[in-house]
């Protein structure tokens, strides 16, 4: 790789060669790759920023729960389940508990890859969804929480037996 940017370096402008050694660091696999809990869950990538920063000099707890949050939400509504069918079958979910084992901290601009999936779903009142956050450049789990999420009724905000599109539509994973 030496000699092919060394001839870069003589024969093209600059902003060319960035690109160029970055094409190659990255197809040489220069970060690891992110390997999640799951086979296939649904993610988001996320940048810490500055506004992130806690205190202690690290990502705030809560802006980790708000991702995920965040991210609980874009896989219902990539499941075909978002708020307009919500407002139809009158029921959504409410958090009932989080669970959330902090295991590294992460800084401004790291590059964090934000995953969830179901891991159970009886198909009654309540359901849990997984988390996972990795961090792209070392393959580092930074985070794993749970959720547990009840079902309520719109209206009334009371619990409730899951309509039947929630039901079918929130499949667990398979652990594989």
């Amino acid at each position: 790789m030496v000699l092919i940017i060394e001839f870069w370096c003589r024969s093209l402008n600059r902003r060319l060669i960035r690109t160029r050694i970055l094409q190659a660091m990255n197809s040489a696999n220069a970060y690891p790759a992110v390997v999640f809990d799951v086979p296939s869950p649904y993610t988001e990538v996320r940048t810490v920023q500055p506004g992130d920063i806690d205190r202690l000099g690290h990502t705030n707890n809560v802006v980790y729960l708000g991702w995920l949050e965040a991210v609980a939400w874009a896989h219902s509504v990539h499941l075909g389940l978002g708020w307009e069918l919500y407002q139809r079958i009158n029921a959504g979910f409410v958090a009932r508990r989080h669970t959330l084992d902090y295991l590294r901290a992460t800084f401004v601009d790291a590059e964090l890859h934000v995953a969830t999936w179901i891991t159970d779903n009886p198909g009654r009142v309540t359901m849990e969804r997984a988390y996972q956050i990795v961090r792209a450049a070392d393959g580092a789990t930074v985070l794993r929480g749970t959720t547990l999420w009840a079902c309520v009724d719109l209206q009334t905000g009371r619990a409730r037996r899951m309509p039947a599109e929630f039901a079918n539509g929130f499949v667990a994973v398979d652990p594989g």
